[in-house]
């Protein structure tokens, strides 16, 4: 027998390497075959319930990493409250509707036109499936554990039939209307946009000084006067009907370069100096009230612009004397209103003018900014035109500018129940408390919210039309469109005529022949998902309202946040979240925005082909989710170093626990060495932590957390003296047995916690425990244990540590002066000071071994120190070479190699343990 052979050296089936691209799949094949998720429901079925209700991604193309990004800290948390006391079922969901899948169709080549509105809806759905099925296979594949094959999908008949409900209680209420008024417009899509479908960039526009001549100036202004307005949107001079003024400001006639013009009297210096005037002088000064109902003639049409008072009139810019169209802006409309203005829009939906404007019919509005131009020189009216960069609202799914313009729209009224909602967001929790201002700012803000789109795809507004073309929204026709939607889906709606979508026998004053058309316009897609509160939440047994937890990106905060409680409070008058955790976007390793222009995008797909899942898991545990974040191949293969690390260090623990039994072996904590119990604080310490910080949701603590103990606690200190126990001493020693003990404790444990993040490398080690639970998804996290006497024995160990870095520098200093090569072959001379001796008598431990030197002598006091010794505050250190030999079996040099004349080769220790255990290896091979 050889002497090698007399080692307990361990071995494992768990390989270094953990081929992750394959074996994920295999045990996600296990998973689905054994319905872990199911099992993990069922074990739960009578706990409280702990609902994170998934915000619908939008059903179209291949995810990305941002989409991975939400989803695994999705999947970390519900696992994590699973395996704590909670039933935390998981619905995935998408957002199915809206203009993107009508223009995926188009790029395809669909005709829309040249077929109906049904067929074409017929084929949107199709479409919108086949990228289901396409992200659900790639969510699966990151290891997110779900109710996969009952998602919710909002143009199902069910999800559709609720958001109808949702609508019915909201007009109900009397928060539904129709009404004309200056709304976000897209050219673009041809359709009008809400508030949260609004981007901003910068675009050059014009900036132009036009005069407006007096036509009647009430005896203060005469007709050879003119009022000047300035505007940044020439495109809108043709739906002029008005010029505000501020009441109290002070207005001025001046004479310039010989004509004479009113403007504000605090704005004369800044205006002749735009427009480059040479003389200017005062003519008369006259309050704005005074201007009230002056009229101006239009500089390109025969008609009169009023003059109106108007609060929303500054001295910021311009000229005091605002430009005010009620067809193409908020503040025009609304003051326009109180002098009844009326609303002018010649613009349609493509964004051409329309034959309200003569000379400009067919032109795109923004060509039209140069046409006008020319006919305001023409005129004479036009003092200055100049160029400049600002920002500009853009369609967030075209990307290309949309313009305010006045549409016949249906409008949920947010005024009526702002305050309620504004009281609702002060009651959630968020966990980012700059998230609250936000939201809170934006409906404090905000208009009322336009839900009418024109495009087919999506779900049609339940509202009929009497012969007078009055409006028809009652509880029984919504009522009866939800059941139709329910059973058919809401294709009947364009499959069937009015009347047939009406009950059976309805009649309604508004038509005495009873003849009824349907609207044409479909719902905002904000609303869909935002009804998702209704749908799911409380439209699924196995879920409750309000959720615990909305988890999406901040820029859901003008999203999904918003349209969901904004419909759960006009319906529920509470908030659909108890909590809101919003994350930041993912940038590429420098910072960047990614996008396919860049080349900067990242495929989580190619990534769990070539790392595995787990590698991105481990990455979005590593990264402050909660700001901006980065990601890059070299970003992952540092996270994929500290895979390798936690990965050897769980292998090693296998390794050497392969014979170790729990129920045999174990020994408990009281009989433990003191080293032991220290380790077994330690990873107590460890559990505490990170089960705190899954609490807070705080993953990179937890990753930095893990990390640490396995590199600190573990490898550079337990595991690195742990060989001369495990690998040298008898295999039922009690030393090594103590050991394992803390080995297997550390294993269960730590796989337990790793499990939310690393779900298949968890079952893997797990799978090898022989643990009475089969997969670890099963299992509860660990509990917090609670030693006697745990401060005293941290606070001697701690002491311990403080004391091993300082032998640890005398070491290295041995090193630098080869003196040694490695520990092992140092002999240590310590002198100590009072206390430090103290301590290692109360450590009760082979100082020795801990320190992995091969001799050890503790002298009497630190100043009996020789002048060769290294000070350091505690104690003073000689390092030398040791002396003797070196033992075969367990390397180390000893004075007492060949003593024992049966086993020359060995120190007395190792002769002891292979004469006991393995004598036929002290006899000479034949």
């Amino acid at each position: 027998m050889k002497m090698k052979e007399t080692l307990q050296l361990g071995k494992t089936a768990f390989p270094m390497r953990g081929n992750l691209p394959v074996r994920e799949l295999e045990w996600q094949k296990d998973w689905e075959e054994k319905d872990i998720y199911g099992q993990r429901q069922e074990l739960n079925k009578d706990k409280p319930t702990f609902i994170l209700h998934d915000g619908p991604p939008y059903a179209n193309g291949n995810i990305h990493i941002g989409h991975a990004l939400n989803k695994i800290s999705k999947d970390v948390i519900v696992r994590y409250k699973s395996m704590t006391g909670f039933r935390s079922p998981y619905v995935p969901g998408w957002d199915t509707h809206g203009l993107p899948i009508e223009q995926a169709l188009t790029n395809k080549g669909v005709k829309r036109k040249e077929m109906s509105v049904a067929k074409f809806r017929e084929l949107c759905e199709d479409y919108a499936w086949e990228q289901i099925n396409k992200q659900r296979d790639d969510f699966k594949r990151l290891g997110v554990a779900g109710e996969w094959d009952n998602p919710y999908v909002t143009l199902t008949p069910e999800y559709e039939e609720a958001q109808i409900r949702v609508f019915g209680k909201m007009a109900e209420k009397g928060y539904i209307y129709k009404g004309l008024k200056p709304i976000y417009w897209s050219p673009s899509s041809e359709s009008a946009l809400a508030e949260a479908e609004i981007e901003y960039k910068d675009v050059k526009s014009a900036s132009i000084y036009v005069a407006f001549k007096i036509i009647d100036g009430k005896g203060l202004i005469d007709e050879f006067t003119s009022l000047i307005i300035w505007t940044t949107t020439p495109w809108t001079i043709p739906s002029n009907l008005g010029i505000a003024v501020h009441p109290e400001y002070d207005y001025v006639v001046i004479l310039a370069d010989g004509k004479k013009y009113v403007l504000a009297k605090d704005l004369v210096d800044a205006v002749t100096q735009e427009i480059g005037w040479e003389s200017v002088e005062i003519v008369s000064e006259l309050k704005g009230k005074d201007m009230e109902l002056m009229t101006a003639q239009h500089p390109m049409y025969d008609r009169a612009s009023l003059v109106i008072l108007g609060d929303h009139v500054t001295l910021e810019a311009g000229t005091g004397l605002v430009h005010t169209a009620p067809g193409h802006g908020d503040d025009d409309y609304i003051v326009g209103q109180k002098y009844k203005l009326g609303v002018l829009s010649p613009v349609d939906d493509k964004g051409c003018f329309t034959d309200e404007a003569p000379g400009l019919e067919g032109v795109f509005y923004d060509k039209g900014n140069k046409i006008i131009t020319d006919i305001l020189k023409e005129k004479d009216a036009l003092l200055k035109l100049d160029f400049f960069m600002h920002s500009y609202p853009h369609d967030w799914r075209t990307k290309k500018p949309v313009i305010f313009r006045a549409t016949p729209q249906w409008f949920a009224s947010i005024d009526l129940f702002r305050e309620e909602i504004l009281e609702a967001i002060k009651k959630v929790n968020w966990t980012q408390q700059w998230g609250m201002q936000r939201l809170y700012n934006m409906v404090r803000d905000r208009g009322d919210w336009v839900i009418s789109r024109q495009r087919a795809w999506g779900v049609p507004l339940p509202i009929f039309y009497g012969e007078n073309n009055e409006p028809i929204i009652t509880p029984e026709t919504t009522n009866h469109i939800a059941k139709l939607f329910g059973e058919f889906g809401s294709n009947v709606w364009f499959e069937r005529e009015a009347v047939d979508l009406l009950p059976i026998g309805f009649t309604h004053p508004s038509s005495p022949n009873n003849v009824f058309t349907k609207e044409k316009d479909i719902m905002d897609v904000w609303f869909d998902s935002g009804s998702s509160h209704e749908a799911v939440l409380k439209g699924r047994n196995n879920l409750s309202f309000p959720a615990d937890m909305y988890l999406e990106g901040s820029d859901q905060y003008r999203g999904w946040f918003n349209s969901s409680i904004t419909t759960s409070i006009a319906i529920n008058g509470e908030a659909p979240y108890k909590t809101v955790l919003s994350q930041g976007m993912v940038l590429d390793g420098d910072g960047r925005k990614m996008s396919k222009s860049l080349g900067n995008t990242m495929s989580p797909d190619k990534v769990t082909k070539q790392m595995g899942a787990d590698i991105i898991r481990l990455w979005v545990s590593s990264v402050d989710s909660q700001a901006d974040v980065r990601v890059s191949d070299e970003i992952l293969k540092q996270v994929s170093e500290v895979y390798r690390k936690i990965r050897n260090t769980m292998r090693f623990l296998l390794a050497n626990t392969s014979d170790f039994k729990s129920q045999n072996h174990a020994i408990e904590f009281d009989d433990l060495r003191s080293v032991d119990k220290y380790m077994m604080v330690r990873l107590n310490k460890l559990v505490e932590k990170v089960e705190m910080n899954y609490e807070k949701y705080e993953f990179p603590a937890i990753y930095q957390l893990i990390n640490n103990f396995c590199t600190v606690d573990l490898s550079q200190f337990y595991l690195d003296f742990a060989k001369d126990v495990v690998y040298i001493e008898a295999e039922d020693s009690y030393e090594r047995r103590a050991m394992q003990t803390v080995f297997h404790t550390v294993l269960v444990k730590l796989t337990k916690l790793l499990t939310p993040i690393l779900p298949h490398t968890a079952e893997e080690i797990w799978s090898l425990l022989g643990e009475k639970e089969k997969f670890v998804q099963l299992a509860e996290m660990p509990q917090v244990e609670f030693y006697e006497n745990e401060t005293e024995l941290m606070d001697m160990w701690n002491a311990f540590m403080t004391i091993r870095q300082d032998v640890q520098k005398a070491l290295e200093e041995a090193r630098n002066d080869k003196e040694i090569g490695k520990s092992f072959e140092a002999k240590l001379t310590i002198y100590p000071t009072i206390p430090t001796r103290d301590l290692f008598t109360a450590l009760n431990s082979n100082i020795e071994q801990l320190l992995i030197v091969s001799d050890l002598i503790i002298a009497e006091d630190k100043k009996d120190a020789p002048e060769t010794a290294l000070q350091f505050d505690s104690l003073a250190i000689v390092v030398e070479h040791a002396h003797g030999e070196t033992c075969e079996r367990c390397r180390a040099i000893k004075e007492d190699v060949g003593t024992n004349e049966i086993a020359p080769t060995l120190c007395v220790r190792c002769a002891d343990i292979v004469s006991k255990n393995f004598p036929e290896a002290l006899v000479p091979e034949q």
